[in-house]
């Protein structure tokens, strides 16, 4: 069978941020199927990440709609750095981005209990931005590459070419509170969150995941002591933090010696298996 296609999608909502939507809806997928906002890197576009990055056949063969917007900012970057970007409902792209979301819930039955972001770089930093601001909406993040939610104090402070390490010195607790005064009413739970990095990375500096997961560990409030490490693959150390349960809130990937990269092979089908999105038969891929 012929897969489905990439589409793009216009009017879809309140657009501040001046972005465009293409989406890709499997052919086959459940009523109400989960929906994963996949955001590309600085330089890229949404068509660009829907061809280099594997969600796409990931979303034929688990059945969930994958939202691929283009940012048009600053060398084609997603809005990290104004003050808006930082306030839930400012006027500039995380808004833009929730209304793709809202377009997918009401036109495309999508699931409001199975929203999911991910993310390269410029996405990535995002992909933290937007389940900060909204954790009402996102059930989990994957980020691959990125930086904590309110780390550029300014424009002036990002570089689409390189950031050398701008959010450091930074506690555990100033982090968390970056995220809770955006949502000064929000009691969670907050989003589980996936962070990746390379540890060769010279465009966005590695020592940015340990800021990351300061953030996601705080406002999860575990300890920023992983409860379990690993090596799943070669060159991939993980580790884990889990609450008491033993649910696991937030995992980080240092990959040994991978520089700005970020996902390459296989790393998708690990983001999406954290999401919870391959437990439900899936759907072979064609050959």
């Amino acid at each position: 069978a012929a897969a489905a296609t990439l589409t793009e999608v216009t009017n879809f909502g309140a657009n501040p941020g001046n972005l465009r939507m293409h989406l890709y809806v499997p052919d086959n997928r459940p009523t109400n199927p989960a929906i994963v906002l996949a955001m590309h890197p600085c330089g890229g576009s949404g068509p660009g990440f829907y061809s280099s990055s594997e969600f796409a056949s990931l979303a034929d063969r688990y059945g969930f709609i994958v939202i691929y917007p283009s940012a048009s900012k600053k060398s084609n970057c997603f809005d990290n750095w104004s003050e808006a970007s930082k306030a839930r409902n400012g006027q500039t792209d995380p808004v833009s981005l929730m209304s793709m979301i809202t377009y997918v819930q009401q036109q495309r039955g999508g699931d409001p209990n199975r929203v999911y972001a991910t993310g390269s770089s410029s996405g990535a930093m995002m992909t933290n931005a937007m389940l900060a601001l909204y954790p009402e909406v996102f059930k989990a993040g994957a980020a691959f590459m990125g930086v904590p939610f309110t780390c550029f104090p300014n424009e002036a402070a990002y570089s689409p070419g390189g950031n050398p390490a701008p959010c450091v010195n930074i506690t555990a607790q100033q982090w968390g509170d970056r995220a809770r005064n955006a949502n000064p009413t929000y009691r969670g739970p907050w989003p589980r969150m996936q962070l990746w990095h390379g540890t060769n990375d010279n465009v966005v500096a590695y020592s940015e995941l340990e800021e990351e997961i300061k953030q996601w560990t705080n406002l999860h409030g575990l300890s920023q002591t992983p409860t379990s490490t690993t090596t799943p693959r070669t060159n991939w150390n993980l580790r884990r933090y889990a609450d008491t349960t033993g649910s696991v809130k937030v995992e980080a990937y240092s990959i040994q010696g991978a520089g700005h990269n970020l996902p390459s092979s296989g790393m998708a089908a690990v983001a999406i298996e954290f999401f919870g999105l391959t437990g439900t038969n899936p759907t072979p891929t064609p050959t």
